[in-house]
């Protein structure tokens, strides 16, 4: 960036100014604009599909065989809703009002979302609703009271490990959508406040 589109991102924005530039996201290159667009939904569906393996991954471990699809339903579309929407107040709308321009804090945003809400949100959803499903199913022995935390617990950990590497990849691509949101981001800033607002190309 110019020293002049660094120091007006930098300082406060006018709502004239965040305005322009959610105007002029449609004269950015098109795989800049639907990554920067679509980018939350994707790691949602990345989310979701962690969340049906958690979920696959828990009702092997509990032996439940009943209510498959009343329980993947909820269980898959609550992580893709709330990833998206996450990612947008955590990362896209602070970026289009100028009050996220640090380019470490970006990909660790990102990186925090697809880490917390990508797959430690879906997987620990899948746990009661399996739970409960072996406990009314009879699946399983319910533990000693006092013991329930602990079986919650062992019941998890061979889990986790089994995703670690789903884990891992959320971690990574929410890193990278947020780096690619920053070079658009980067991108919109020069159009919007350079003297000759030279539209971009591909």
């Amino acid at each position: 960036m110019s020293d002049r589109t660094q120091g007006t991102v930098a300082g406060s924005m006018t709502r004239e100014m965040i305005g322009e530039m959610w105007k002029n996201l449609q004269r950015l290159p098109d795989l800049d604009r639907k990554l920067f667009q679509y980018g939350p939904f994707l790691l949602g569906g990345t989310a979701g599909l962690a969340s049906l393996i958690a979920n696959n991954l828990y009702r092997r471990a509990l032996n439940v065989t009943q209510a498959a699809i009343t329980t993947s339903l909820p269980v898959a579309v609550l992580p893709v809703v709330y990833t998206a929407a996450l990612y947008t107040v955590m990362v896209s709308v602070p970026l289009l009002n100028g009050d996220l321009n640090c380019p470490t804090c970006v990909p660790l945003q990102g990186s925090v979302v697809g880490l917390t809400s990508g797959t430690i949100y879906p997987i620990f959803l899948a746990l009661p609703v399996n739970i409960s499903l072996a406990y009314r199913y009879n699946t399983i022995l319910k533990p000693e009271k006092g013991k329930t935390f602990r079986f919650w617990v062992d019941i998890s950990i061979p889990i986790l490990r089994k995703m670690r590497g789903i884990i891992l990849m959320q971690g990574l691509f929410g890193t990278y959508l947020g780096y690619m949101n920053f070079e658009t981001y980067t991108k919109l800033a020069r159009i919007t406040f350079a003297p000759d607002k030279e539209e971009l190309s591909d």
